[in-house]
């Protein structure tokens, strides 16, 4: 039998090593392309109005792998997801080889209430949504509405299904017209208010809301800057009557001498201290600055030896009565009596003698109160009630007089 001369050749080390090589370089040069190619230079957001472009970004891309165009919307897409607040999901997709699309599906929120030591959003069916430590001052919050307990998903347990309801309605309205209050309130009666700024905004009970609300809107740029109260109670489908209770803030005696027109005299001659100002007109004499007030009740002057130095502190008949007044004095006294009354008034009680003033029930005899009974009336003058279109008119100024 003739023996074969052929044998088999084996792969040497070396040529192995060699083959690894270029399987690695080739691979190596393969990703270095994948990932060049496929880097993501820009990055779109939709459908997120509660966080920013760049809030969305920093929460959904986190990771190496999130810059590149190919990985990124396998890896970083979650349709659900329990740990970005009012965010129910998201899904990144690719636009081009360098954009990617974060499409962001958010809650919609259109309340809050207090809850212990957080806010507790709900949307339009009342259902809980999210609850925060800090309060979004885009969503209207609700003071008023209390509940129990709270579960996630589930519909808020307030008691009275209308008072939900009202609190929808309401919200809806508020984000249609853009006019998110400061605060709105139920009080203990369900009786709605509004709080703009410092002013505060009636609509009492849960009727004709959008009557009332489109009328609010139509008057409040009015009277923006003053405070008080706006009176819409009243206001149906066939009454259009609404009052502007303005609280008058009582004017500084250094407000007064700094709008006081006069110095005029009645010859027309300016002197500084007349009372008519430039057209003629009587205005009475310069009011008087707290400080200058005080100097002129001041009798000081005296030195302790009788003698006059405008700067003693003793009056004509030797009576110590201290150095004279300054701003600095004034503002220290003030403080004083107020820190005085704070400390009086904590836990004063009324003396035995002082009983009579009030009712078995504690409460101010009804004509010591200042309040209009039923039968006295009062005129529009004094209410500042208008009819239905008087917000509209120029005559505007004479209702803020």
């Amino acid at each position: 039998m003739r023996t074969s001369n052929y044998r088999k050749k084996r792969i040497s080390k070396k040529t192995w090593k060699y083959a690894g090589a270029v399987f690695g370089s080739l691979l190596a040069a393969g990703l270095i392309f994948f990932f060049a190619y496929f880097k993501v230079d820009e990055v779109e957001v939709m459908g997120s109005s509660h966080y920013s472009e760049k809030e969305v970004r920093k929460m959904v891309l986190r990771g190496p792998l999130a810059s590149n165009s190919v990985l990124a919307p396998l890896l970083y897409t979650k349709r659900e997801t329990e740990d970005i607040p009012f965010v129910k999901g998201y899904v990144v997709s690719q636009v081009n080889r360098n954009t990617i699309c974060i499409s962001v599906k958010e809650e919609k929120p259109v309340g809050c209430i207090p809850y212990l030591d957080s806010y507790i959003y709900f949307d339009r069916n009342g259902i809980f949504i999210e609850s925060s430590k800090k309060r979004d001052e885009t969503i209207p919050y609700f003071d008023g509405i209390s509940v129990k307990h709270v579960i996630k998903d589930e519909e808020l347990p307030i008691k009275g299904k209308t008072v939900l309801n009202t609190a929808v309605a309401l919200a809806t309205i508020f984000q249609k017209n853009e006019t998110i209050p400061d605060h709105i309130e139920f009080d203990e009666n369900y009786q709605i208010s509004l709080l703009y700024g410092d002013i505060t905004v009636m609509l009492g009970k849960d009727e004709f809301l959008e009557d009332k609300m489109t009328r609010a809107v139509a008057i409040l740029p009015l009277i923006a800057g003053k405070k008080g109260i706006l009176h819409l109670e009243s206001v149906t489908d066939t009454v259009k009557t609404i009052t502007f209770e303005e609280e008058v803030k009582e004017k500084t005696p250094e407000e007064l001498a700094a709008e006081w027109t006069g110095g005029y005299e009645e010859s027309g001659e300016y002197t500084g201290t007349g009372e008519f100002d430039e057209n003629g007109t009587y205005v009475g004499p310069k009011p008087m600055t707290e400080l200058e007030k005080a100097l002129a009740e001041w009798t000081g002057g005296y030195d302790e030896e009788g003698d006059y130095t405008g700067a003693g502190e003793y009056d004509e008949y030797g009576n110590y009565v201290g150095p004279a007044p300054t701003e600095e004095s004034i503002a220290a006294e003030k403080a004083a009596e107020e820190n005085a009354e704070e400390e009086n008034a904590e836990g004063e009680d009324v003396p035995a003698e002082e009983m009579d003033e009030y009712t078995e029930d504690g409460n101010i005899p009804e004509e010591e109160t200042g309040e209009y009974t039923e039968s006295e009336d009062v005129s529009a003058e004094e209410t500042g009630e208008y009819a239905e279109d008087w917000y509209a008119e120029e005559e505007y100024t004479e209702y803020s007089e």
